[in-house]
């Protein structure tokens, strides 16, 4: 079998998708029966492609959104053809709309924000994604949705194709040794901290989040801090603005874009994770905090709840009163923290990429076999 990957979530693997795409590839190429063959519209960073055991590794030098879709439409499919790969995977929602016939086509959904939170979409991307996602699942043999809640979401929009669908859940990160005690020093965090993980961006509910914070008792603002790590995304959310607007000054710290490194130090020693977003295909964040047995506080529906189970405290993500209230639940009863701390723990080895890698194998093996069929009524 030769497998066809799009890679360009590689050019950028520090998003959701981009890990995603990493560490699945990682483990499927470990496998030595496939063949495997990278396409990407610009340069992968060396340490990636090391990373990666596969031999052919094909880019372009597209640099903007325009023409990253020019080479996915024109270039890509031409590679894909010239290597006469039996199956092609879009790992990002997206399928060539000229890959020849005879190859299999699988995609992966992660989420259907377009539809069910188009009001958290960059205008740009929301015009792409209500038309090249529908397109991608109609052209595929096989949709893969990161979550029951994304099937779910998808069958509602495309009951037709809901045939196609196969729930792969992701796995956790492994990330480095979070017990370093001067990472916390050099970021300058010396009390006990509630921790938010995350792009800044609408979707992600950071106003509501500051607004219950601010609304919990002053004693416990002394106390704990509220720390934001994640790189600023879109939607002109001014977050110091807001912080003076709430008067939470020297109550919260806002690190932006931090390294693994960091990333696992505040995950292992945070109160417990902040995720209340407003839509989420999956909720990465959550299994890697939950992998140092540290509980979450997130949304009561979705995704985020599937992925919780019982080792968190489930809100509204809409409601101000539902997010302070589990914030001071979460803060003031010590002995909830340690249980839901070992429910976390059990929970997070239930993914694992490996498990994820053989599922995601057996879809493409699924895929080849109806594309046989479906070549045998042409």
């Amino acid at each position: 079998m030769h497998i066809g990957i799009d890679a360009r979530s590689l050019v950028d693997p520090s998003t959701g998708i981009g890990r995603y795409t990493l560490q699945l590839s990682k483990k499927l190429t470990n496998n030595s029966s496939p063949i495997f063959s990278f396409y990407s519209p610009s340069p992968l960073c060396m340490e990636i492609v090391q990373s990666i055991k596969a031999s052919n590794f094909k880019s372009a030098s597209c640099h903007n959104r325009v023409a990253k879709m020019v080479w996915s439409q024109t270039q890509l499919p031409y590679w894909a053809k010239k290597d006469n790969i039996n199956l092609f995977w879009g790992p990002t929602h997206r399928l060539p709309r000229f890959l020849p016939k005879s190859i299999a086509k699988v995609v992966t959904i992660h989420d259907l924000v377009w539809k069910y939170a188009p009001q958290t979409m960059r205008p740009v991307s929301l015009f792409v994604e209500e038309r090249l996602m529908p397109e991608a699942i109609r052209m595929a043999d096989i949709v893969m949705a990161d979550s029951h809640s994304t099937a779910t979401g998808i069958a509602e929009v495309y009951p037709e194709l809901s045939h196609k669908v196969r729930v792969v859940h992701l796995g956790v990160s492994a990330l480095p040794d979070p017990f370093n005690p001067q990472i916390l020093l050099r970021l300058k965090i010396t009390k006990p901290y509630i921790l938010f993980v995350g792009t800044i961006e609408p979707r992600k509910n950071l106003d509501r989040i500051l607004k219950a914070f601010s609304s919990i008792p002053e004693a416990y603002r002394n106390q704990f801090s509220l720390v934001i790590a994640g790189g600023k995304g879109w939607g002109g959310i001014n977050l110091p603005k807001l912080i003076r607007e709430y008067q939470l000054d020297g109550s919260v710290k806002l690190l932006g874009y931090v390294t693994d490194y960091e990333l696992a130090a505040l995950y292992a020693n945070a109160r417990f994770l902040i995720m209340p977003s407003l839509y989420e295909g999956f909720g990465l964040s959550l299994l890697e905090a939950m992998q140092y047995g540290t509980p979450v506080l997130t949304s009561q529906s979705g995704s985020m709840a599937e992925v919780a189970g019982d080792s968190g405290m489930l809100i509204d993500p809409y409601s101000i009163e539902s997010i302070c209230a589990g914030i001071q639940r979460m803060l003031e009863d010590d002995e909830l923290i340690k249980n839901l701390g070992r429910k976390a723990l059990h929970r997070a080895k239930e993914f694992s990429w490996d498990k994820c890698a053989a599922e995601t194998m057996s879809v493409f093996e699924e895929a080849i076999t109806l594309r046989d069929i479906r070549m045998s009524q042409v």
